[in-house]
């Protein structure tokens, strides 16, 4: 694989730069280009770049080929899917200076951009050791390598076995993994390294991890950018766990009304921060809005603004009368100190903007103390919200699902986050490929909600296609949030997606067409009788089922 660009999405924030159409259109035209061993290389890209209508007035082949040795990188040099899309919003950023864009709009795009070489933030580095020392530092197992050294390459070295990145998961999402199915000896041979690591990046898109074009050899090797870039989510989601209403019913403070509190529960957790962040600091008298993580941050006033209302008796007016920005920010940490949060950052980081770290930084803040009230209207709302505990698993179980296909879109509240259809379309075309109907589809936000129930019709078309049971079922079910009829729709999409993995690897070569529950009841009780045991499991239905392969 080629040290050209990562090819591992650190945060959705790449694939949120382009709809869903855009992204396919550039994927076909990139597969387009491929040699006869099927591979692009840096050389390729610069006569497909000027044949896109983005650029086909803007550059020229050289100019394109000119900025994209700026990097130093090899014209041989292989590049995958996620490189080129890379390389394409950089050029998209030079074409903004060039047309005489504003300084703001150019400075933004420069600033979202990578170059197409790896790097290491070494400050990043030391915060996820950091966090993995405190996490993990109790762990049976792990407790004889840690503490981790940042200024050192232990973590790189501790990774290749797989056990870390399992622990850590489990740390960020518990019980994700089953610890008995993870390889836990001193030293490991090469297929139980490979069996850790299969069950670390299957895990890690199941709690919502980006992953793209990153193999088990690629954990194996311990490829810094692709580790970093990995651990870096699933600490963030760990981070962001609680910023959700069912756990932190609280939250409904920040809206006023039914409607608000709707879009509430639909936002990803990093946006329901901002708007957290965005409630102290309008009550504090802070007059610009914070939409992002970096250069928002960058002069200090913000957090100095936000830990003065939060806790005031650790306030210093000192803070905001510094005039340097790194001292100020170097103050706000102290104050931080003093709240007993967790130091994910340095002066330096939030100088610079650094995304990552100023989240986690938020993050704990939030943690340790969120500022929000806790009163009857507010408790009153949070057991409208409460499930019992039958659909509460089952809703696990499929979100975790739908986030392992690795759809654009991530799943965090299953029940809310379905009912405009888009994401059971997603879903539906990942399964059974070609089967939607993109042209006749809504793309979110939706506001008109006929739309809402266009999108539900053709998920409930494309379930009757498929010969799912659907009797008196409606797109509007699934529009008003009808948890039941949701999950049983799912329940026989997940099934179908299953059977359809089953019949591919081991039946297609014996021709069978079909793949049935007898299929699997018999190889099951096949398996158990080879281990001397008689039990025998009759049908999925019999209630001691899940004790049956224990």
């Amino acid at each position: 694989m080629s040290s050209f660009v990562g090819v591992l999405v650190s945060d959705q924030w790449l694939q949120s730069q382009f709809t869903q159409v855009e992204l396919r259109s550039l994927k076909s035209k990139f597969m387009a280009v491929r040699n006869q061993n099927g591979k692009v290389t840096v050389g390729d890209l610069p006569a497909l770049m000027v044949k896109l209508k983005a650029f086909s007035d803007m550059f020229k082949e050289e100019e394109i080929r000119g900025i994209l040795g700026e990097s130093g990188a090899d014209m041989n040099d292989e590049v995958d899917f996620e490189a080129f899309l890379r390389a394409y919003l950089n050029l998209q950023g030079r074409g903004t200076e060039k047309l005489g864009g504003t300084k703001h709009s150019s400075s933004f795009l420069k600033a979202t951009t990578t170059t197409l070489l790896h790097t290491i933030i070494e400050s990043e580095k030391a915060s996820y050791v950091a966090h993995i020392n405190s996490y993990l530092g109790d762990d049976p197992f792990l407790k004889q390598y840690l503490p981790l050294d940042p200024s050192t390459n232990d973590l790189f070295d501790l990774v290749k076995d797989g056990v870390l990145l399992c622990k850590l998961i489990n740390v960020a999402v518990p019980g994700t993994i089953d610890e008995r199915a993870i390889n836990t000896k001193r030293v490991l041979n090469p297929w139980e390294r490979n069996e850790n690591h299969t069950l670390c990046l299957n895990s890690a898109k199941a709690i919502g991890c980006t992953v793209v074009n990153i193999g088990t050899q690629d954990l194996i090797e311990g490829r810094p950018h692709l580790l970093l870039g990995l651990i870096s989510q699933i600490i963030k989601i760990q981070l962001l766990a609680d910023l959700n209403l069912k756990k932190t019913p609280q939250l409904v403070e920040l809206v006023d009304d039914g409607n608000d509190v709707e879009e509430l529960m639909g936002l990803a957790p990093e946006k329901v921060l901002l708007k957290w962040m965005n409630f102290h600091l309008k009550k504090a008298g802070y007059k610009k809005p914070i939409t992002n993580f970096s250069s928002d941050l960058k002069d200090g006033e913000a957090y100095a603004y936000l830990l003065n209302v939060l806790a005031p008796e650790h306030c210093s007016p000192a803070t905001l009368d510094a005039k340097d920005p790194t001292h100020r920010a170097k103050l706000v940490l102290d104050h931080a100190e003093r709240m007993d949060c967790k130091r994910y950052l340095s002066p330096k980081d939030i100088v610079e903007g650094s995304p990552n770290l100023n989240l986690a930084f938020v993050a704990q803040i939030f943690h340790q103390r969120s500022g929000l009230s806790a009163d009857c209207k507010n408790i009153s709302f949070a057991e409208m919200m409460t499930d019992d505990v039958q659909i509460s698993r089952e809703e696990r179980c499929f979100r975790l699902w739908i986030n392992s296909l690795g759809i654009v879109t991530y799943v965090n509240n299953l029940f809310e986050d379905v009912r405009n259809g888009w994401i059971l379309l997603e879903v539906l075309d990942k399964v059974s490929p070609g089967s939607v109907k993109w042209k006749l589809a809504s793309k979110p936000p939706i506001k008109m909600p006929f739309r809402k129930v266009e999108n539900c019709n053709q998920v409930i078309g494309i379930g009757k296609q498929l010969k799912f049971s659907l009797v008196n079922v409606a797109g509007e079910d699934i529009v008003h949030g009808n948890k039941k009829l949701i999950l049983a729709f799912l329940w026989q999409l997940m099934r179908y997606n299953m059977l359809q993995l089953l019949k591919n690897l081991r039946f297609h070569s014996q021709g069978k067409k079909e793949m049935t529950d007898a299929d699997i009841l018999k190889w099951a009780n096949n398996k158990v009788k080879c281990t001397g045991r008689t039990s025998q499991m009759e049908s999925f239905k019999v209630k001691k089922s899940h004790t049956f392969l224990q």
